[in-house]
């Protein structure tokens, strides 16, 4: 189509006048489904929320752009400019920057895209003198050739890529169309399916081996269907509804999701900043996130696991340059919410594993009861118990008796010791497929198998006194390491095996937990000398400040909700609890007559949270809601390490139950 200026045309089957006509719809074989909900559906809770942040800008404002993905980077393939004159560029857009890398044999808006065989083509489009009916090939490069001709001039069609075919989706020749068109690469353009009405400017993407279409203009009014084609069977079905008719919205995949993105309705200045995720297997569209802006017009692709959005129209006319970023708002703890045990888990009894590291034995506490219901002897100074990755056995790390002791949760039986040498604590790769034993005494990382715990190979790490405590980035592909007796951090890449960096503190500092925070971030380090937390930037590595909670500040806690961080200050018998959305302290909580609180975790429903008192050989239950202590229950000497059990979460990376 030409610029807005233009009234729209008739629809194809039935001569009508231009805008502001009713358009009669045409015989089609679709079925349709329910009437629209009454009201907006509300967010579903499996439905990642997407945030969207500024990637870059174009060389110049642009609306209407035919946008698609090819060989690692997203081209933008003509539109219109701020002065609605169609223009010629291919724009190379990646997830940083811009570049216009070739152009056009012709100026043209409104230009159907997809990606197929290396290449992105351009079908159609609309020009100072009308639609057009070349397909034109893009390479990466940027470079334009012919590849081919439609069967009529059209412009405002969508397009999409599905088995190496790609499908375009109406638009208007003369009149608004109802075909679908099926392109191969050197192969005639044939029609394969009709809508059950002409439609313009509708949101496309491919998923699930059908061509889902949302919304779009008959000519006339938005529409509000979400339709689903089977290429194979030529059919088509009103698979859902919109909340409201949206024409003009883009359209991408991204996780298994058909995601509309803005639109308007059928003002010029109706512009809409929602995001709406259609799951396949269960259409009902749910919001996702928004645009920081009302637009329209705009074009997307996915790349890199995320969204780009090229330019748009917002509601004062204004044309944008913007390069949007859309990517699910990260939680690392997702898995871990109250009561998402897994199956392999549920049957397990509720009980807390205390190591006491100077009795030589494992205290079985009743959760509910709060009596010990069994006392295991281990090996030489137990300092942990940690879930295995498969969620199948508890490792209880005999320090000083250089072995592991095996626990089935589910009978709280001991299996046979495995030996291993210096077993301070106990952690899991991502994937389940390592284990790794930190040797603190030996300065070493020791990877193993992690069923029989035979050794791969022993990472060296004598810049880091003190090994014992880590957390991973939230790709799984980095380790922030603690090194008590250094005043500093190390970064381990796990998977070359091999210290990348080290991060300093301070001369006198003494790291003991880590955590990362939910959005993957920032990592939380507590330091038992500094009296607080180092912050510590989860990309760049840098330093951000100590944030001061307490004397002796030692063990790290998220809350089930993922709000809170529970810090134990085990020198002045204190929990401070920190907000994750500010990263300051929001309470702190005393015990009652002292204590020394160590190492624990959070109850699977989130109401209590269990710590060791390290010096006094007992056990805490405090409320997460009051921060009172509910019970104070008297165990084997020097208790450290405990385990909660079970806890919600697909998989442990092990130390005392890190669920993700």
């Amino acid at each position: 189509m030409c610029p807005r200026s233009r009234l729209a045309l008739v629809v194809l089957t039935v001569a009508v006048a231009g805008c502001g006509s009713h358009a009669h719809r045409v015989a089609t074989t679709a079925t349709t489904a329910a009437p629209p909900p009454a009201a907006s559906p509300r967010r579903a809770a499996a439905t990642p929320r997407l945030v969207a942040t500024q990637a870059g800008r174009m060389p110049a404002p642009v609306q209407l752009p035919g946008v698609a993905t090819v060989g690692g980077r997203t081209l933008a393939v003509g539109g219109l400019d701020a002065a609605d004159t169609s223009v010629a560029a291919v724009v190379g857009v990646t997830a940083h920057r811009a570049a216009v890398t070739g152009k056009l044999p012709l100026a043209a808006h409104d230009i159907g895209s997809a990606a197929v065989a290396g290449s992105v083509y351009a079908f159609g489009g609309g020009t100072a003198s009308g639609p057009i009916r070349t397909i034109t090939r893009v390479a990466p490069s940027g470079r334009t050739t012919v590849a081919g001709s439609l069967p009529v001039p059209l412009s405002d069609a969508s397009a999409t890529t599905l088995a190496g075919t790609i499908y375009v989706v109406g638009g208007e020749a003369t009149t608004p169309l109802s075909s679908v068109l099926a392109f191969r690469p050197g192969h005639p353009v044939r029609d394969v399916a009709t809508l059950p009405h002409p439609l313009r400017y509708a949101a496309v993407a491919a998923i699930g081996g059908h061509v889902l279409v949302a919304g779009g203009t008959d000519g006339v009014h938005g529409r509000s269907e979400v339709l689903s084609i089977d290429p194979g069977t030529h059919r088509v079905r009103v698979i859902a509804h919109l909340p409201a008719p949206l024409s003009h919205a883009a359209g991408a995949v991204l996780d298994g999701r058909f995601l509309v993105i803005g639109g308007r309705g059928d003002a010029h200045d109706a512009q809409r900043a929602a995001i709406w995720a259609i799951d396949p297997a269960h259409p009902h569209p749910v919001t996702a996130g928004r645009l920081p802006t009302a637009l329209s017009d705009a074009g997307a692709a996915t790349l890199h696991g995320s969204v780009l959005v090229v330019g748009g129209r917002d509601r004062l006319g204004r044309v944008h340059a913007d390069i949007l970023r859309l990517r699910a708002a990260r939680d690392v703890y997702a898995a871990d919410r109250a009561g998402n045990v897994a199956p392999v888990a549920r049957r397990d009894p509720q009980r807390v594993y205390v190591p006491d590291s100077e009795s030589d034995t494992v205290d079985v506490v009743d959760q509910r009861t709060g009596r010990i219901t069994a006392r295991i002897a281990v090996g030489r100074q137990p300092q942990h118990v940690s879930p295995s990755w498969d969620l199948r056995t508890l490792w209880v790390t005999n320090d000083l008796g250089n072995s592991l002791t095996p626990i089935d949760p589910r009978t709280g039986r001991a299996g046979r010791p495995v030996p291993v040498t210096d077993p301070y604590n106990l952690y899991f790769t991502t994937d389940g497929r390592r284990a790794i034993v930190v040797a603190e005494a030996r300065r070493a990382l020791d990877f193993r198998s992690p069923h029989t715990m035979a050794l791969q190979h022993s990472l060296k790490v004598p810049q880091c006194p003190g090994v014992d405590h880590m957390d991973y980035t939230a790709d799984g592909r980095d380790a922030l390491v603690s090194c008590e007796f250094g005043g500093r951090m190390v970064v381990v890449d796990l998977e070359h095996e091999r210290v990348v960096r080290t991060i300093p503190l301070r001369r006198s500092a003494m790291p003991q937990d880590v955590k990362l925070s939910p959005d993957g971030r920032t990592f939380y380090v507590a330091d038992m000398a500094s009296n607080g937390v180092w912050l510590i930037d989860a990309a760049s590595w840098r330093v951000i400040r100590l944030q001061h909670t307490g004397r002796g500040a030692h063990g790290l806690y998220p809350s089930r909700d993922g709000r809170d961080l529970y810090v134990s200050n085990r020198g002045e018998g204190s929990i401070s609890v920190l907000s994750f959305l500010t990263r300051r302290p929001i309470r702190r909580w005393r015990l009652p007559g002292g204590g020394s609180p160590d190492m624990g975790g959070v109850s699977a429903d989130g109401r209590v949270l269990w710590l060791t008192g390290r010096y006094d050989a007992e056990l805490y239950a405090i409320s997460t809601r009051t921060g009172h202590l509910l019970r104070r229950i008297p165990v084997g000497r020097g208790p450290h390490g405990a385990a909660v059990w079970p806890q919600p979460g697909r998989y442990s990376i092990g130390h005392t139950g890190i669920m993700r």
